[in-house]
């Protein structure tokens, strides 16, 4: 027993000393380093004054709020807007569209900047590949309500396109009143904005790849689209992981600025999207309690999403966000 209470004193003595040395560490540490945590204040106030902060109104989705009664003065009704939201009308609609749209983005937006990226990493002349990263970038500089006027001007039924369908033989059309074309061009239009800012990145990753791998590849007679195949598709293929799950977390995200930009009543059957919805009722109707329920549930989805391809990830290769 009195070796048992020696070692018991031992160890609690062990741990304490530790944590004691941890905790020296870490001031040691911040006053080293106190002005680069002075630094970081700034970015750490603005993620809990403006993103953590209204947190705290999130249980207005369970009440029936009020602004005169304010937020502990309304009453509570549970469940009521949730239920009311999945049974409504315009639910399986805005699922449809909102998923839709992020999976054409996925699909199209998603590996335009990739190709861009590995098109570029093959040109040797110099001077060529920067008059083309700079072409490609210079849309992603341009506001988005300048985007949607350029299109509406190009788009209209007097516009450049329909001019050149008229000569060539086909009916003009109202692109950005008809349905089906709603998809279409938001997802386009992202495409030329984005693609340029979006291959950065991997180019980047690509600068960091060994050369030397390259170097043996062609000592083993791998032309150049083997090299790609083999050397830097693999070599940027963490960078492409950890994109795609942070994209699979916003499947149920759409902007809502080029969306109202761009749609109208007659496009509300492919455009109207949760974000927009949300915007409608919300902000035009009032309905605080019901959009902020409908904002919590995009959000619990998005974060299962994010989650989910992280352990899909994680589970079936080394790449993971965390």
């Amino acid at each position: 027993m009195a070796m048992m209470e020696n070692k018991l004193s031992v160890n609690t003595r062990g741990g304490s000393q530790d944590k004691e040395s941890k905790m020296t560490f870490i001031l040691k540490d911040l006053k080293r380093n106190k002005y680069i945590y002075m630094m970081l204040l700034p970015v750490l106030a603005y993620y809990g004054i403006f993103q953590y902060g209204p947190m705290y109104g999130l249980q207005i989705a369970f009440k029936d709020y009020s602004p005169g009664l304010g937020i502990w003065g309304s009453e509570w009704v549970g469940f009521q807007h949730f239920k009311e939201f999945f049974n409504g009308f315009y639910f399986w609609r805005l699922i449809k569209n909102t998923l839709l749209i992020n999976i054409y983005e996925l699909l199209f937006a998603f590996p335009a900047a990739i190709i861009l990226a590995l098109l570029l990493n093959e040109i040797r002349s110099s001077m060529f590949k920067r008059i083309v990263q700079t072409v490609s970038y210079l849309p992603h500089f341009i506001s988005i309500v300048v985007v949607v006027g350029m299109m509406v001007d190009f788009l209209s039924r007097d516009g450049l396109i329909n001019q050149l369908l008229v000569i060539i033989g086909f009916e003009s059309i109202v692109f950005l009143r008809e349905p089906e074309w709603f998809r279409f061009l938001f997802v386009s239009s992202g495409v030329w904005q984005g693609i340029g800012w979006g291959s950065i990145i991997y180019l980047a990753a690509m600068a960091n790849i060994d050369p030397t791998l390259y170097e043996a590849a062609k000592m083993d007679g791998a032309g150049r689209w083997k090299q790609t195949l083999h050397i830097t598709i693999p070599g940027i293929m963490p960078t492409i992981v950890i994109l795609l799950i942070l994209n699979m977390g916003s499947m149920l995200s759409v902007g809502s600025e080029k969306v109202l930009l761009m749609y109208n009543p007659s496009t509300y059957s492919t455009a109207d999207v949760i974000s927009t919805y949300v915007y409608r009722k919300g902000i035009l109707e009032a309905s605080y309690s019901y959009t902020a329920a409908v904002g919590l549930f995009n959000s619990v989805i998005s974060f299962i999403l994010i989650v989910s391809a992280n352990s899909i990830s994680k589970r079936f290769s080394d790449n993971k966000l965390w």
